[in-house]
């Protein structure tokens, strides 16, 4: 799939109106990373194929003082609202009729992160979502699954922000075990510079810092299918080896990003940004960005790392378009995605899967055949039916009594 941007609340009615949208659609979201703001606007001619209306890259480092204080900067807010505000004018001009907003670990940690909240509401005139590490990790599959065929096969999916990094075991169906450590570029960087200037010592702190990353053993003792990263970061160093932009996926081998690691590691931030024309906003975390990616491949026994180009923003648009063309309830959606993570857990921790469904079909039948006696409704038997994978709605003509 070959790639081809949000309309304010006030104007226009959003993804929550239960009639179902058609094509052409223009989307678009903001994704308020710890290190950078994003923006995308497009037109979907279906629901995977789009252009692109608009991209947008606001560098505002909210994560700069929530890792050390626990809140977000007076001016960091400040710059945010106006990138924000922004957004919602282009929105305007290009007659964009729905969007989604999301903020991630930078956000979600802020004590202060409510209030921020209601301050976009109220001066932008967009609703904010703080997202779960989780809701993080769904949305990148799904732009990663649209991107490429992942199979039945499970690989390793690692999305680096500023704030956290994701990693997770999918497939093209979902994810089958999920972990989020607090262990983003801008919050590493934070947090050693903090501890130290010395580089030595940095680069020690980071290096036992990254140790207590893991990848579980596979279950059923098959290899990994494959390694993909996302993220700005994994983008910037396929670059720097000398992989040019592109719309398809970059095949990065992992000896080659520890050639650019030694590279970073000698060169001062100035010489970085100087010599090797990064932006200044980048030149600083992508060396712990480095080591995080390069320590996952080790675990994994990858000789190559995936590079897609897409992450949340993108997953972000394809989740909103699929919502709008389907006649799906947003509650319903809702309900699902708990089932899904929920799901995930338990394949976290090795649930026996297959019992559990066997008494999710033991709990329907029991309720379909205690109706006449407990009184609950369809609704209430949805939860057992989704995790059997049915939507059948309850039988008419059951005897109750059976």
């Amino acid at each position: 799939m070959v790639p081809k941007s949000m309309k304010n609340t006030k104007q226009k009615k959003m993804s929550s109106d239960p009639e179902a949208a058609s094509f052409p659609l223009r989307v678009a979201c903001v994704d308020m990373g710890s290190n950078a703001i994003r923006f995308l606007a497009a037109e979907f001619s279906d629901e995977t194929e789009y252009v692109t209306l608009a991209a947008e890259r606001s560098p505002v480092r909210l994560g700069h003082s929530v890792f050390l204080s626990g809140v977000l900067d007076t001016r960091a807010m400040d710059a945010a609202v106006e990138a924000l505000t922004d957004f919602g004018r282009q929105m305007e001009d290009l007659n964009v009729e729905h969007y989604r907003a999301v903020a991630t670990s930078a956000v979600r940690e802020a004590k202060n992160g409510d209030e921020f909240v209601k301050r976009i509401k109220k001066e932008a005139g967009l609703k904010l979502e703080a997202i779960s590490g989780s809701e993080e990790a769904r949305v990148v599959h799904t732009a990663v699954a649209t991107r490429m065929p992942l199979g039945s096969r499970k690989w390793l999916l690692v999305d680096l922000g500023g704030g956290s990094v994701e990693v997770s075991l999918v497939d093209q169906t979902g994810s089958y075990w999920s972990e989020s450590h607090t262990m983003g570029s801008v919050r590493l960087l934070e947090e050693l510079t903090e501890a130290g200037a010395d580089p030595g010592r940095f680069h020690r702190l980071l290096a036992e810092y990254i140790s207590v990353l893991k990848v579980p053993a596979m279950a059923d003792g098959q290899p990994l299918a494959g390694y993909i990263a996302t993220g700005g970061n994994i983008e910037a160093l396929a670059k720097l080896a000398g992989f040019p932009d592109e719309v398809g996926v970059t095949h990065l081998p992992v000896e080659t990003l520890r050639s650019v690691i030694d590279q970073l590691a000698r060169l001062s931030y100035r010489q970085r940004v100087d010599d090797l024309g990064l932006r200044e906003d980048r030149a600083d975390v992508i060396l712990p960005a480095a080591m995080v990616y390069e320590r996952l491949a080790g675990l994994c026994d990858a000789d190559e790392i995936l590079v897609p180009h897409v992450g949340i923003k993108e997953g972000v648009l394809y989740d909103l378009v699929d919502q709008l063309v389907s006649r799906q309830d947003h509650e319903d959606r809702r309900e699902r995605e708990v089932l899904q993570s929920a799901v995930t857990v338990g394949r976290k921790y090795l649930f026996d899967e297959a019992h559990a469904r066997h008494v999710a079909m033991l709990a329907t039948s029991l309720f379909d055949q205690l109706k006449s006696l407990h009184g609950l409704s369809a609704e209430d038997r949805k939860i057992s039916l989704r995790f059997l994978g049915e939507e059948q709605p309850i039988e008419k003509g059951r005897d109750d009594g059976d």
